[in-house]
């Protein structure tokens, strides 16, 4: 009888929503390895710059550009992980709206751009003193290319989902999400750096503020649906439908 009557408890708790692990501690493993690489490579040479530059700086610095890969290969891991997180927990929130698909998929295809890069950066820092300036200048540009605008695209799908899901669900604050939907909109036009460097602004935008502004979503991302503001209008039951 014990036993039987023990077993709807047991029950109710298998069918209780798993929102998955502390959001937070991913989120700041990320945003601590994506600073650590910012400072280490402050003077790395700019996109517009030479083979022979490149080449230059990549054989005087080889442990920096080394280390500088091995910190932005590792802060991938973390922002997967925090991909996987946010889609749990919006699912647990009761969202099934295409908002948590999409929060994945940003979340992954930002993570396996910034693991192209550091690849291209590891690569780029073991250059032989033969090597010409053309090879060093390619694998900079791979770099840079999968770092910055496929990066910053990718990113932006990620604050886009979190940031429309949480407004018309009312999960976030008003401010907060906007505010990922400013960083959304700079990682679609970031696709522009493709034409011209003179919107590469738009790509530390991407960078940093979304880092931070990811840090603050985590932060205010509820655990359950009693968490969010009453008085949800109609739009917010769509968000969850």
């Amino acid at each position: 009888m014990m036993i039987t009557a023990s077993e709807p408890g047991r029950a109710q708790r298998s069918r209780r929503p798993q929102s998955g692990p502390p959001l937070l501690m991913p989120v700041l493993a990320y945003a601590a390895l994506t600073v650590a690489y910012v400072v280490l490579n402050r003077s790395t040479p700019h996109p517009d710059a030479s083979g022979a530059e490149v080449l230059r700086y990549a054989q005087g610095h080889a442990t920096t550009v080394k280390v500088g890969a091995f910190l932005l290969f590792s802060s991938a891991v973390p922002l997967a992980i925090t991909a996987a997180v946010l889609y749990r927990r919006l699912r647990a929130l009761g969202i099934t709206a295409p908002g948590s698909a999409i929060t994945l998929v940003g979340g992954i295809l930002a993570s396996a751009a910034l693991t192209l890069s550091g690849i291209f950066c590891w690569t780029g820092g073991r250059l032989p003193d033969d090597a010409p300036p053309v090879l060093a200048r390619a694998l900079a540009d791979l770099a840079f290319l999968t770092g910055g605008p496929a990066f910053a695209v990718a990113f932006g799908l990620l604050a886009a989902g979190i940031s429309v899901t949480g407004l018309l669900a009312r999960l976030l604050p008003r401010t907060l999400t906007w505010t990922g939907l400013v960083i959304a909109a700079a990682g679609a036009l970031s696709t522009l750096t493709l034409l011209g460097s003179g919107f590469g602004y738009l790509l530390p935008v991407v960078r940093f503020g979304g880092t931070i502004w990811l840090v603050f979503a985590a932060a205010a991302m509820p655990l359950t649906r009693t968490a969010r503001r009453t008085g949800a209008a109609p739009a917010a039951d769509a968000a969850t439908s």
